[in-house]
């Protein structure tokens, strides 16, 4: 191309372009993609170590690992590299994925590349090669890319936020536990963690609904903020140990206005069924309830047209009936899993079972190979003649006591522990449908028994309860919605108070 081939500019135009470039963001001129990084954290402090994405996978210099752990690297003349610290030695050759560390073999996702003039290794050499010779303890935290190295307290920490209709609950998680405190600061709550360091690996959450809480973030190493929304009235703190995790629950609730809308006109009150007085026990009746969320982990259950999966609608509808109910009521409410993992089903009976639970519900949402079928239905056990005439029958057993004598127990099959609170159970169904109603759409019979393995060893009323069909796309949108799960979590917890002064008067109306 020759010169005079090539545009030519006016003055003014360039010294227009250039007023452009100078008065761009600074940030934005020198912005670069930004490089992967371990954070290391020891009592030191903590510092990057940069990592390498090799093929969707991630990689680390050992040259940069020499440098930060003092580790002699050397690269032998048959092509093989050698680790060495204090006398102890890593072998590991190229294109091989086996390693030889202090003479035992050990595995690596990748083997050991070249990213230029060095050499690199997966990040996991650290802790199935580094880590076994190392003379401090390393913890390597891949999902959140944190290396511990020492004797460092860094609970890994979840938040989860609750809506449950004008309140709201926020649960954070510390595992292993940790203590938190939780003070007000102007428009904030102060979530301090007794820890060296936090481990966020999931997201901290942002409501749908900003009116009470705005926000978590964090605000140093070990403190957690959240920005309140302008109808934060009041909370109550509250931790208590769940196997390795510490659980603190905080529950917000919203400010009294002076003017308050007109509640909505209350379904028809329906008188409660009687209850058979001698299914009855004397003293106060319900201490324990347990729920049970349908389904977890690989088992999704049903899944809807737009995605929705049974096993996650079931978890936060149990989540959000225990949380008012102890909240509310002061009654003790265990779940069979506060997680998306699978419980075997004898093993969801066992948990209530154990616990000495009074009340058992089963949270579950229908599917069907019609689209247009809907509505809720309300499930309790049935058992055959058979059945219960061996669970009458029984059997018994003389045992010894503690102070000394003999006691008789009475023995019944676990399958058939349901046979002696069937009435209970079916007395129990009917409040939730008089609840439902009006509320929630329901079957076109909305009270049904059937022969249900998680219910029939349960040793106290229980019922399961199909919300709606996933399969029914309009429904699929309802039952997703806060509105309907409020809906629910209301209509249950409206039930256990009936079913409770039902039990407390003697089962008369």
């Amino acid at each position: 191309m020759n010169a005079r081939s090539l545009p030519r500019f006016s003055g003014a135009a360039i010294l227009a372009l250039a007023a452009f470039i100078a008065a761009l963001p600074s940030n934005l001129l020198s912005q670069t993609p930004q490089t992967p990084a371990l954070t290391v954290l020891s009592k030191d402090g903590r510092r990057p170590l940069p990592l390498v994405i090799v093929s969707d996978q991630e990689f680390v210099a050992l040259e940069d690992l020499a440098a930060a752990f003092q580790l002699a690297v050397h690269e032998e003349a048959l092509g093989a590299l050698t680790v060495s610290y204090k006398g102890k030695t890593i072998v590991l050759t190229p294109d091989q994925t086996l390693a030889s560390v202090s003479g035992r073999l050990i595995s690596l996702p990748a083997p050991p590349t070249r990213s230029g003039r060095r050499w690199v290794v997966p990040v996991e050499f650290i802790s199935r090669a580094l880590a076994p010779i190392y003379d401090s303890r390393l913890d390597l935290r891949k999902p959140s890319r944190l290396l511990i190295v020492g004797d460092l307290r860094v609970p890994r920490i979840a938040v989860r936020y609750d809506p449950l209709g004008t309140a709201g609950r926020l649960t954070i998680d510390a595992t292993p536990r940790a203590a938190t405190s939780v003070a007000q600061d102007a428009q904030r709550l102060v979530v301090k963690v007794d820890a060296d360091a936090l481990d966020l690996s999931s997201a901290l959450p942002t409501p749908s609904d900003q009116s009470l809480i705005q926000s978590v973030r964090v605000v140093d190493t070990t403190t957690l903020a959240v920005e309140l929304g302008p109808r934060f009235g009041a909370f109550r703190a509250a931790s208590q140990p769940v196997d390795t995790t510490l659980r603190t629950i905080i529950d917000i609730t919203a400010a009294q206005t002076t003017e308050q809308p007109a509640p909505p006109a209350a379904p028809p009150v329906t008188p409660a069924p009687e209850l058979p007085s001698a299914f009855l026990p004397p003293t106060s009746p319900l201490r324990t309830i347990a729920i049970d969320p349908g389904h977890g982990g690989e088992d999704e259950g049903a899944k809807g047209g737009g995605g929705a999966k049974e096993k996650d609608l079931t978890l936060s509808v149990s989540r959000r009936v225990k949380a008012t109910i102890e909240g509310r009521l002061g009654i003790r409410v265990i779940l069979t899993r506060d997680d998306d993992r699978n419980v075997p089903i004898d093993d969801r009976t066992a948990i209530a079972n154990n616990n000495k639970a009074e009340l058992f519900i089963s949270f579950h949402a229908n599917g069907s190979m019609r689209p247009s079928t809907s509505g809720a239905t309300i499930f309790s056990a049935v058992f055959d003649g058979a059945a219960r005439a061996a669970a009458i029958a029984g059997g018994g057993e003389r045992v010894p006591t503690f102070g000394g004598g003999l006691r008789d127990i009475e023995l019944v099959r676990w399958d058939l522990a349901q046979t002696r609170h069937v009435d209970q159970s079916n007395a129990f169904a009917a409040l939730i449908e008089q609840q439902f109603n009006g509320r929630i759409p329901l079957a076109k019979r909305p009270s049904d028994v059937a022969p249900l393995r998680v219910l029939e060893s349960a040793n106290m009323p229980a019922v399961l309860i199909e919300m709606g069909y996933l399969t029914n796309p309009a429904q699929e949108k309802l039952l997703v919605s806060d509105v309907f799960q409020n809906a629910v979590v209301q209509s249950v917890y409206d039930a256990v108070i009936r079913f409770r002064d039902a039990l407390a008067a003697g089962g008369t109306r």
